[in-house]
């Protein structure tokens, strides 16, 4: 398949490879720097537009709601290159009200729209193992899945157009709460005098395991934090659970509150912090970290 890719950040790059293992041709966005690896086997073009043009099937990734209504609708947009029967698969993370308008754009053009966030990080995107959550029709979704099973294992067409996006807030919903959890314990354990270390190991054989505690435990414990999954981009994702909550009349109050911590992160110049660094907030609160490093 002839596959236009827009977003080689830290999660596209490894997606658009496994895409192009998987034998499809790649056409690229060239304005920003192209990886190397992607470059020599991506035919790199000038414009959206020109990508639009030439591929079938149009993947963006990139990181908020402005962002992919830039690359769909600016000048020389994706949009502008779409003759009818192409199909766009947007894998950001966004607002689930604005993808069901960009969808309806879109549509207008005689083109199918798929929403398709993922959860996994870049440990995901790279062996290809993200969960994909779908938004889009059937038909739509049976096209694109053979791509999906290039960079995902658990792939699940939630419903409609929004749906994917309105699973992927849910999901990040969960992954924050529970990295604050997991922070929260590992520094108790940490002050009252225990190994954090061998209390996560402890833990990862009850029922408070979680792939959190394995994952970002780990992080807290060894001090890496480096992205990732930036703070700043689950600030982006509460934010969009925050207002959705607001125009349901529906109360999110640890949700809320996980917010202030991501940003108090952000306040001690942690934007780009992978989220686990979460745990340095509660540190700098309890003046005692979970460990040294």
């Amino acid at each position: 398949m002839q596959i236009g890719f827009v977003g080689l950040g830290i999660m596209g790059r490894p997606m658009a490879h496994n895409l192009i293992k998987g034998g499809h041709q790649l056409f690229v966005y060239g304005k920003r720097t192209v990886p190397p690896e992607i470059r020599e086997a991506a035919t790199v073009l000038d414009t959206l537009k020109a990508v639009a043009e030439r591929a079938e099937l149009i993947v963006i990734m990139v990181p908020d709601t402005p962002d992919v209504q830039a690359v769909l609708f600016g000048p020389d947009g994706i949009a502008a290159g779409l003759s009818a029967g192409k199909t766009v698969v947007d894998m950001s993370s966004i607002s689930p009200i604005e993808t069901k308008s960009f969808a309806a754009e879109i549509a207008q053009k005689g083109c199918d729209y798929v929403d398709a966030p993922v959860s996994g990080g870049e440990v995901g995107a790279k062996a290809a193992s993200l969960t994909i959550m779908v938004g889009g029709s059937q038909s739509a979704f049976e096209r694109v899945r053979p791509l999906f099973e290039l960079m995902g294992k658990n792939i699940t067409l939630v419903g409609e157009v929004g749906a994917g996006q309105t699973t992927k807030v849910a999901n990040q919903i969960i992954v924050a709460l529970t990295i604050e959890a997991v922070a929260e314990a590992l520094l108790f354990a940490s002050k009252a005098g225990a190994d954090p270390a061998k209390v996560r190991e402890a833990l990862m054989g009850g029922f408070a395991a979680s792939r959190i505690l394995e994952v970002h435990g780990e992080r807290m414990i060894k001090r890496t934090f480096d992205p990732g999954f930036r703070i700043e981009l689950h600030q982006k994702d509460l934010s969009l659970a925050l207002s959705g909550a607001r125009a349901l009349n529906l109360s999110l109050p640890n949700t809320a509150t996980t917010q202030e911590l991501f940003n108090a992160a952000a306040a001690l110049g942690g934007k780009g912090w992978d989220h686990s660094g979460l745990v340095r907030v509660l540190e700098h609160l309890a003046g005692h970290p979970v460990a040294k490093g």
